[in-house]
């Protein structure tokens, strides 16, 4: 009766274990037929959502779940109206966690605020998208380049323009100059212009190099390369100089403008390539005076109360020595009442009696004083940085002072005010 008893105990419970087994196992099987299901609805959810955007500018979806994930208590879906053109998808990171690539199956309302925040749902799920952008499309307005007006916008009176570049080999010390182009050239007469160029390294003024002719265009492109050895030292003491000629039927040369460079404020290294343009200018045709001739520019800010001076060249200096050790410079002094206030000097140029300097100073000068002030320009010449030698100068200023062309450059500064008014004055050697 005992090994009975035990048999019968002994089936009860495994048929209860077995019984406890087929349970579970169906337990699961429904909830994960349950969980596929789920997801069905929320496909379809996703569909009617597009069917209904006119009426809707966000729709949500949360799908809970108690027992797929151990630490993931819940996953929410959430889906934002963005723009047709960016999709939404998972980064790498990210896709062997539960979420659905909505890229293919939804259709969203182009007037939806694609910046909407969910209101509802698991912060956790949104914010674990690390690398994930929303990427709009690029508008090719924002990335257009400034436009190159250089070719079209000429001032009235101008005689041409022309392109150039310029590069410095360290190693080598050479100068590499290249000539680009040339355009809205004025030739003496109506007929057709035949152009060439050449190109000086001053205070070298005995040789240079030229290009080549192009025959009868007014917009010439010459696309030539050319060599000057100087060194380092001497490099930014130098100044590129072209002279454009035209050449007639009678095979006469022309000079139809000149542009200077001077290479002292001009960054030059072996990877900065130097592409510019500069105005032609028309050669002053006078002969030099009898010491010499001055370029400066005058202008006066009436609110601010500032009074500039550009010294531009000097031509025809009568130098003591002809060496390459003597070096000229300009002292601009601002006086009042012949008393002297203040004075500025330029930069010292070796060995030119044709310096070109293109440097701006400026005066502080109350509008009221400009009825006793003056300016005093004086070219100066030093040897071996010990001895000083005056080669003239120039005073520009009011009736009180001046006289003939020193005063009318004054006069038409003050009459055109914010504006650089350029003219060339003789040198006065007397003090």
């Amino acid at each position: 009766m005992t090994e009975q008893a035990v048999a019968v105990a002994g089936g009860i419970i495994g048929g209860i274990l077995l019984f406890v087994l087929i349970g579970i196992t169906a337990y699961l099987l429904w909830k994960k037929f349950c969980w596929f299901h789920s997801y069905e609805k929320l496909t379809s959810a996703v569909k009617m959502t597009n069917a209904n955007a006119g009426f809707q500018d966000q729709s949500e979806i949360q799908l809970k779940s108690t027992s797929l994930v151990s630490k993931q208590k819940s996953v929410a879906v959430v889906v934002l109206s963005r723009s047709r053109s960016v999709p939404f998808i998972i980064p790498p990171t990210l896709h062997e966690r539960y979420w659905i690539n909505l890229m293919n199956e939804e259709h969203v309302q182009e007037d939806s605020d694609p910046y909407m925040i969910p209101q509802s749902g698991p912060r956790s799920s949104f914010h674990s998208l690390a690398g994930a952008y929303v990427v709009g499309t690029i508008n090719p307005e924002l990335y257009k380049l400034p436009e190159d007006k250089s070719e079209t916008d000429f001032p009235e009176g101008n005689i041409g323009r022309l392109w150039f570049s310029i590069e410095y080999e360290q190693e080598s010390e050479r100068l590499l100059v290249s000539l680009i182009k040339v355009r809205k050239l004025q030739p003496p007469a109506a007929d057709s212009c035949s152009p060439f160029v050449k190109i000086y390294l001053l205070p070298d003024e005995r040789s240079y190099l030229q290009s080549k002719m192009k025959c009868k265009t007014l917009n010439p492109q010459f696309d030539e390369n050319f060599v000057f050895q100087v060194s380092s030292k001497m490099l930014f003491q130098r100044t590129l100089k072209f002279l454009v000629y035209h050449v007639d039927k009678q095979k006469k040369h022309h000079l139809l403008g000149q542009v200077t460079f001077p290479l002292k404020n001009e960054i030059l290294t072996d990877d900065n390539k130097l592409i510019t343009w500069r105005d032609l200018e028309k050669e002053n045709l006078e002969p030099p005076s009898e010491y010499g001739d001055i370029q400066f520019s005058l202008s006066y800010n009436d609110y601010l109360g500032r009074l500039t001076v550009v010294v531009l060249r000097a031509r025809g200096l009568k130098l003591q020595e002809e060496s390459h050790a003597i070096s000229v410079y300009v002292k601009v002094s601002l006086m009042n009442h012949n008393k002297f206030i203040k004075s500025k000097k330029t930069a010292a140029v070796l060995g030119s009696p044709n310096p070109v300097y293109n440097e701006t100073f400026s005066f502080k000068a109350d509008q009221t004083e400009l009825d006793t002030a003056s300016l005093n320009l004086s070219v100066l010449q030093s040897i071996k940085s010990e001895k000083t030698h005056l080669l003239g100068h120039v005073v520009v200023g009011p009736f009180m002072y001046t006289r003939g062309k020193e005063l009318e450059h004054w006069n038409e500064m003050i009459s055109k005010p914010k504006e650089l008014v350029k003219r060339w004055h003789a040198l006065r050697h007397s003090t």
